[in-house]
């Protein structure tokens, strides 16, 4: 049995981890806080805890990471009794955060000094998608390495994408959050005149979601954004995280639609828990 080592347990990462163990694969999980409650959801489906990085690295012949940016996957990886501490010869590294293109390319390099293979594999689906084992992976790497993770993608995924070598993947989720981040704010936008002209929001959601309109968010967070249900399957704050890496991204190149939402989201992160709260709290900028 393939030995995985699976270390961020937040809600997304809890939920691939227990998709892992139930595929049949050994699968070992770690978290920097130990109290974590998406921690159990993992260990129910068959993950094994491991109190320290090495626990979980040292017997893994694929090590994934899903942590919160760049320098976190950076402190995982490289600070003492990091993964580079305790990784058997032959391993790769998978991360599955969102850290920008130039942070991937950079953390590739840095393994390869190492002699560790790397590849960028972020993933769109929320945490709706990663419960189901429906996620898209977009990953950035030598065919190589695809093709040996591919199999443990696919537990984990429906749609799966080689998109050229490292930080490519990175680079179409930065395009993927541009288009998310603007279909929620059509969605706050349509259920805010919905409720103006009296339009049933479930409506809006069956017949707009028939038609040209339609896309998962609308499906899947549409009736959320018209009853103020702010649960949280991707927090604001990540949000805005990746809407700043577009920003880095983007050099001379003018994405006005991006700097608007990016506005909205920060005007709900200043609100009393917007930053904690998922992205369709955005339609409290609208009043709700």
């Amino acid at each position: 049995m393939k030995t995985v080592a699976f270390l961020g347990m937040g809600v997304m990462g809890s939920a691939m981890a227990g998709n892992l163990a139930k595929a049949g694969y050994q699968v070992n999980i770690w978290n920097r806080n130990p109290d974590r409650s998406e921690i159990k959801q993992a260990t129910e489906r068959g993950a094994a805890w491991c109190s320290t990085i090495a626990t979980a690295v040292k017997p893994a012949q694929v090590i994934f990471i899903c942590v919160g940016n760049g320098k976190d996957v950076e402190e995982v990886l490289f600070t003492h009794q990091g993964v580079v501490d305790a990784i058997a010869p032959g391993s790769v590294v998978v991360d599955c955060s969102t850290i920008g293109v130039v942070s991937a390319q950079a953390i590739g390099n840095r393994l390869q000094s190492y002699g560790i293979d790397f590849c960028d594999a972020p993933v769109s689906g929320g945490d709706i998608g990663a419960r189901a084992g429906t996620l898209t992976f977009m990953v950035g790497g030598s065919p190589e390495l695809y093709n040996r993770i591919l199999p443990l993608l696919q537990a984990m995924g429906k749609n799966i994408f080689h998109c050229g070598p490292i930080g490519s993947g990175q680079a179409v989720k930065l395009c993927n959050q541009i288009l998310v981040s603007h279909y929620m704010m059509g969605i706050c936008e349509a259920m805010t005149l919905a409720e103006h002209l009296a339009v049933a929001p479930q409506l809006v959601v069956d017949v707009c979601g028939s038609g040209a309109a339609a896309s998962w968010a609308l499906t899947n967070l549409g009736m959320k954004v018209a009853q103020g249900d702010f649960t949280p399957g991707f927090m604001i704050k990540h949000m805005l995280k990746d809407l700043n890496l577009v920003t880095a991204a983007q050099g001379e190149l003018n994405l006005p639609g991006t700097k608007l939402v990016t506005e909205l989201f920060t005007a709900v992160a200043n609100l009393p828990q917007g930053a904690e709260q998922g992205t369709q709290a955005m339609v409290r900028f609208y009043g709700k």
